[in-house]
């Protein structure tokens, strides 16, 4: 029953987002784990600018393991003021 509704309803969302309770017993929130969650159809979302910007920012946190990769992200976010100049970090940060 569950099952059937829930796979009925995973193909018409646009992204995947995986908890992990090995990371919120580390207390950092949101739990996220970023390697198993996904985003469909980023071509439609974003720029193609965007696009090899926000692949080069999940190759380098998929390089990392537990809690790293949500961490880094947090920091990354932290240290900037909007969307815009996120990326345009990563851009500069990240090999292309």
């Amino acid at each position: 029953g569950d099952t059937v509704i829930f796979e009925e309803f995973k193909s018409t969302g646009t992204a995947e987002l995986k908890l992990d309770r090995r990371i919120a017993e580390k207390r950092v929130f949101p739990a996220i784990d970023v390697e198993a969650s996904s985003t469909r159809k980023d071509e439609i979302l974003l720029s193609p600018d965007e696009l090899v910007v926000t692949r080069r920012l999940r190759k380098v946190l998929q390089s990392r393991e537990g809690s790293q990769p949500i961490e880094l992200l947090l920091d990354l976010l932290g240290r900037t003021r909007s969307n815009a100049e996120f990326l345009m970090q990563i851009a500069q940060s990240t090999p292309a």
